[in-house]
């Protein structure tokens, strides 16, 4: 005889299959990462068991399950803008949230001076009281510190990739995008165009793998490559701040006619137009400037030519993917890319005559 409706709970189906509490509520979402036969087999049991599907329904506030609760580790650093991004991250995450019945707990901490293995922080207190059942990484994060949280719990990073670390990670396609870039510019008639990037206490890959693009879109053209026309790229040449930066662009405008630049990031972009309009430079009239990340310009400036990054959908798949390795944690490990969008903006355009080579 089946149970009654009242003893049924999600629990119960996961008891009675094998499965976790998570993947039992997936199914009855009808979540896409669950495949058909799993789902099929957890719909014929809730029948047979005389489960509700309509009572406690995730966001009714009628649940019958304990929900999971998963941390948000955002890394905060000087010379960077988190908060340009990652609202849409967290709504992203929120709201994949509610399909999966999983509380979300957020903590900013600065990545050069969190320690996993410190006893009195709150965070790590969390973690080994088993509070948090995982954690999702924003932002960039030291090598060692994810490492060591990835001893601990389940891990999903976000907008990095960590080489040498079996975590999970939601990344966009920086390969596309920025090579992308470079073909408009080309196609402007832009033949010399340099690379530029800010130097940060912690650095992650993405500029690298944004300047890889660029080289690819340069020699893919068949345009001259100059080490000089890269700045902040490579660990070895002298660290330029932002003003310096603008010095060396204002130069090499007019000694090398270097007329447009791929910047790793719109922050670092609008920073460069805003630099340039004091030294006398006009963007697009007199340097092309691209950008990547699609974020809002700040007052009186124009918005940057760039790719807009999906910001909501790496949220969500990043909280997809931390309850797929909480609910199988030998799984192989997966680095999924997110396409960007073109944003047309208003900073390129074609090298004035008098610098065209």
């Amino acid at each position: 005889m089946a149970k009654t409706e009242s003893s049924v709970n999600q629990a119960t189906i996961a008891k009675k299959l094998g499965l976790s509490i998570a993947t039992v509520s997936r199914s009855l979402a009808n979540h896409p990462a669950i495949n058909a036969k799993t789902r099929e087999r957890v719909y014929e049991t809730a029948r047979l068991l005389g489960y509700d599907r309509t009572a406690g329904r995730p966001g009714e506030g009628a649940r019958g399950d304990l929900p999971v609760c998963i941390g948000v580790l955002v890394g905060l650093q000087r010379n960077s803008s988190p908060l340009a991004t990652f609202p849409y991250i967290l709504k992203g995450i929120q709201e994949r949230a509610k399909t999966e019945n999983v509380t979300v707990e957020v903590s900013y901490v600065d990545p050069n001076q969190f320690n996993p293995e410190a006893r009195t922080d709150p965070v790590m207190k969390l973690i080994r009281e088993g509070k948090w059942k995982g954690v999702i990484l924003v932002y960039s994060f030291p090598t060692e510190i994810v490492e060591s949280l990835a001893a601990k719990l389940a891990v999903v990073a976000t907008l990095e990739d960590y080489d040498s670390i079996k975590i999970d990670s939601i990344d966009t396609n920086h390969h596309t995008g920025i090579v992308a870039l470079v073909n408009r510019l080309v196609a402007l008639n832009h033949r010399r165009i340099g690379f530029v990037t800010w130097a940060y206490a912690t650095s992650g890959h993405w500029a690298t793998q944004r300047f890889a693009a660029y080289v690819s879109g340069i020699f893919t053209n068949g345009l001259e490559f100059q080490q000089n026309w890269i700045l902040n790229a490579h660990k070895a040449s002298p660290t330029m701040d932002p003003s310096q930066i603008a010095d060396e662009v204002v130069r090499l405008l007019r000694k090398e006619s270097v007329t447009a630049w791929i910047c790793a990031a719109d922050h670092q972009a609008y920073q460069l137009m805003l630099d340039l309009s004091t030294r006398g430079v006009r963007v697009p009239e007199d340097c092309s400037i691209t950008g990547f990340d699609g974020i809002e310009p700040p007052l009186s400036l124009k918005t940057v030519t760039s790719l807009l990054v999906p910001n909501e959908t790496i949220g969500a798949a990043a909280l997809t993917r931390l309850m797929n390795r909480i609910d199988h944690p030998k799984a192989h490990q997966r680095k999924i890319l997110v396409e960007t969008q073109f944003l047309k903006g208003s900073t390129i355009a074609a090298p004035a005559l008098s610098v065209r080579k």
